[in-house]
């Protein structure tokens, strides 16, 4: 079947869209036909550093229509509405206790580019193409997915918003309610906001959390924050902001949540905790960062390391869309729709901070 996708060639070009063929689903596979797949930063990452084999078709945060089933297939039928998320094993230590970010064979699932017995189902002219990224490859008309990595949406919900569910959300609300646990009347420090971290001011409302305090150099993201339920905002351009952060808690931070690649700021979310708080992590540092040991041990802190919020797709996608219907999680907010081929232009706005989260129209 012919379809179009965006193919990542190399760092020093944007994706571009082009014919590519898709094979027929196998056993435990879905053709589903995309509607809009979300931009993700991992995309922008992968993009541009290599960390996957090219020429790959990248997008994990696709939500579209059923077409067609492979055998096997048992919980879906064509013509239902999914949300497509990440590649896990189901059967690994991990995966048998609901946390499938956390899969054996995450990397190779995921990032690898190939089904585990080593084929991708996208060829260019009769040569293969790379594929399954985050088990979907979601920057096309069309993707094959396994069966287990899709959550179907309910009717009443706006399909083309729901991809960024699928990572960027999930992570962001994922993080705060389910790795860090922060509870109601508790204090956070959120470094970076954009769709994770503004994702994480949103839950941070949710729970009940009295001080949220949102961090970034970007005025018009921290205004935006301050809109979705930040108490205090930090223009982290015009200083350091971690006295700020222990003025405005007493003591410091109960929980910080860095979104950042900066080695600074991975020094700052550490160092604007109060005594035996905790600090959560969603990407290494551009850079080498060595946490002061004295302080953790010194004050009983935690460095936690954080993947998709810790979150099992199949049960906390329906929690986010309850979230939304109730209004509590307007994450509709963050989003900016582009047109499929306007792929290179919404990949430049993500990477400039003129877009929070970019979604592709198929």
């Amino acid at each position: 079947m012919r379809i179009l996708a965006a193919i990542s060639r190399d760092a020093g070009r944007p994706p571009a869209v082009e014919p590519l063929d898709i094979e027929a689903p196998r056993d435990g596979e879905m053709l589903v036909r995309i509607v809009a797949s979300g931009i993700c930063h991992t995309d922008i990452n992968v993009h541009e550093r290599d960390r996957s084999p090219k020429p790959i078709v990248l997008g994990h945060e696709g939500a579209g229509v059923v077409e067609r089933v492979g055998a096997a297939v048992t919980r879906f039928v064509p013509g239902d509405r999914v949300i497509l998320s990440v590649s896990f094993c189901g059967e690994c230590p991990s995966c048998r206790q609901n946390a499938q970010s956390y899969c054996y064979e995450c990397l190779p699932r995921n990032f690898g580019g190939r089904r585990p017995d080593g084929s991708t189902p996208l060829a260019q002219s009769g040569t293969p193409v790379n594929a399954r990224f985050f088990g979907q490859s979601s920057f096309a008309t069309y993707s094959l997915a396994d069966e287990r990595s899709a959550v179907k949406v309910p009717d009443d919900m706006p399909l083309e918003i729901m991809g960024p569910l699928a990572c960027g959300v999930m992570t962001g609300v994922g993080s705060v309610i389910n790795s860090l646990g922060v509870r109601a009347g508790q204090s956070i420090a959120i470094f970076g906001t954009g769709a994770v971290g503004l994702s994480a001011v949103m839950a941070a409302k949710i729970v009940g959390a009295t001080r949220i305090i949102a961090v970034d150099v970007v005025p018009s993201r921290l205004e935006l924050a301050l809109q979705l339920g930040a108490t205090h905002a930090i223009d982290a351009a015009a200083g350091n902001p971690v006295q700020a952060i222990r003025d405005w808690t007493r003591h410091g931070a109960d929980f910080s949540f860095n979104t950042t690649r900066s080695p600074a700021v991975f020094t700052q979310a550490l160092e604007c905790l109060a005594m035996r708080g905790v600090a959560g992590f969603v990407g290494a540092p551009l850079g080498s960062w060595t946490p002061d040991m004295f302080q953790i041990l010194s004050g009983g802190r935690t460095v936690r390391g954080i993947l998709g919020g810790d979150a099992s797709p199949g049960l906390f996608i329906p929690l986010l869309i309850e979230y939304y219907r109730q209004g509590r999680l307007p994450f509709d907010r963050l989003i900016r729709f582009y047109p499929f081929q306007d792929i290179a232009r919404a990949f430049a706005d993500c990477e400039h901070g003129v877009t929070v989260k970019a979604v592709l129209r198929m």
